[in-house]
């Protein structure tokens, strides 16, 4: 009954290595009808205004550090889909992990988390408003991709297939051949 979340992205992509094995638990079937807006930035960039305080879907990093740990290098280049308000960055940041770029399709939520991280004390973090269906980063950029729920957020709205196909497809390109795509879902 264990879940492989990055089983089902090699599926829809068929990827160039086979995917690393990650047990993340049972999978639960969810209902998305109250959820078609998630794949909207105006949905994000409203809750985000109305609704400022730190969010963690899911899990919080201490649930996930040993799992992490196994797969993931503190010297890794990682990149955060979907890093809304979540407190992952700054726990792993303080575990270790330097070199991590942030992306959100919510402005909002970037504009904030830039503000909150900024400076000496959080050198190595980036922030950008990006659609994590449209990366504009180079093929092969990152060691790793973290995804705490975006897969969810596109799974429950609009066009669902081919926008977690294309977000496959991009996750694909950014990550490098032998990289890690670590999905909580």
């Amino acid at each position: 009954d264990d879940f492989t979340a990055v089983k089902v992205c090699a599926s829809l992509l068929q990827l160039r290595q086979p995917p690393h094995r990650l047990p993340l638990g049972r999978l639960f079937s969810t209902d998305c009808s109250n959820m078609a807006e998630y794949g909207h930035s105006t949905y994000w960039d409203t809750r985000y205004t109305k609704d400022p305080e730190p969010f963690d879907w899911y899990q919080r990093y201490a649930g996930l550090k040993e799992l992490i740990n196994q797969y993931v290098k503190k010297h890794d280049n990682i990149l955060n889909v979907g890093a809304g308000n979540s407190r992952l960055t700054e726990e792993m940041y303080d575990d270790g992990f330097k070199s991590i770029t942030n992306v959100d399709i919510s402005s909002t939520v970037i504009s904030q988390m830039q503000q909150k991280y900024t400076g000496e004390t959080y050198k190595g973090l980036d922030w950008q408003t990006m659609d994590a269906m449209d990366l504009k980063f180079s093929d092969g950029q990152f060691n790793v991709i973290m995804d705490k729920g975006t897969l969810d957020t596109l799974l429950c709205g609009d066009n669902s297939t081919a926008n977690a196909a294309k977000y496959c497809a991009e996750a694909s390109r950014v990550l490098q051949s032998d990289g890690v795509l670590f999905i909580v879902s």
